[in-house]
């Protein structure tokens, strides 16, 4: 059918490659938003500065301490969580109980604030993060050449995501987080200190995107702008999967990536707005998104 219509399945096959890629990314990042938003109602705007952070921590790491890839995979997410406690604490809980365009305008402070910083100590010209060893050259499938760590940021995307959705939907752990957004009130009647769940999911939330930062700093150039040119696409992904739906933002996460590789090959002059189209013909259809919940 591809050979039809003019289109290779080379072609085909490796666009749906790379949509999956950037699908893993948007369902990582879009989890992180979604966990934030869905357990503590905050619109965390500086989601794509914690990823950049997240990848600067591996590159820092690489250059400076000789950590290797795999360490900074587990010690880049804690030292943005870290990070993200802080702001939580010092910061966001103080405006807990107001708005949520307050959350919108504090966090949308800090993501301008932490590129400036970054900008001033590195530039805005990308650094260049190698491929690991154990990950390095591809695999001949016939119809496409596989390159071994774009399959593997697709299998730790996936693994992670539903790792996660676990946690949340079918664990003791997530049934506390659940009941404290509800009622934080009868939760701490229960002996359950909610302030510090609070502050836990938050920096939990905050490390999802830097874990999606130091896998895409082998394929992307690591530079200060390079969460703002995500961002609003995964707020995007968000709102078509529903506002704090984890599962959602997950399958609409790789599901748009993928559509968006198709749309490459099938009409490439919209590939960079068919999230949005979608995502205003998904707000007229159902407003609360594909897996929100109707008021």
């Amino acid at each position: 059918m591809t050979e039809l219509i003019g289109i290779s399945p080379q072609l085909l096959f490796a666009q749906v490659l790379v949509g999956l890629i950037n699908g893993a990314f948007y369902a990582v990042l879009s989890l992180g938003l979604a966990v934030i938003f869905g357990l503590l109602n905050i619109i965390n705007f500086s989601h794509g500065a914690m990823y950049m952070v997240g990848a600067f921590c591996s590159w820092l790491g690489m250059q400076y301490l000789g950590i290797n890839y795999w360490a900074a995979l587990i010690l880049a997410p804690v030292v943005v969580g870290v990070i993200g406690l802080l702001i939580e604490r010092t910061l966001l809980r103080r405006i807990q109980h107001e708005d949520h365009l307050y959350s919108l305008l504090l966090t949308f402070g800090l993501a301008l604030m932490l590129e400036g910083i970054f900008v001033e100590l590195f530039g805005v010209s990308g650094q260049r993060y190698p491929v690991p060893d154990l990950l390095n050259g591809g695999i001949n499938l016939g119809f496409m050449f596989l390159p071994i760590y774009r399959a593997w940021v697709v299998a730790a995307a996936v693994v992670v995501c539903f790792t996660v959705w676990y946690l949340i939907e079918r664990t003791k752990l997530g049934a506390y987080l659940r009941a404290g957004t509800e009622n934080q009130a009868l939760v701490q009647a229960f002996g359950i200190n909610v302030p510090m769940m609070r502050n836990l999911t938050y920096g939990f939330g905050v490390g999802l995107a830097a874990f999606a930062g130091v896998l895409a700093a082998p394929i992307y150039s690591v530079a200060p702008h390079m969460g703002s040119s995500i961002i609003i696409v995964v707020f995007a992904v968000v709102v078509i999967g529903g506002m704090g739906s984890v599962l959602g933002a997950i399958i609409t996460g790789l599901g748009l990536g993928v559509i968006e590789g198709l749309t490459r090959v099938f009409y490439a002059e919209i590939s960079n707005t068919v999230i949005f189209i979608v995502m205003a013909i998904v707000l007229l259809l159902r407003p609360a998104g594909l897996f929100g919940r109707q008021s």
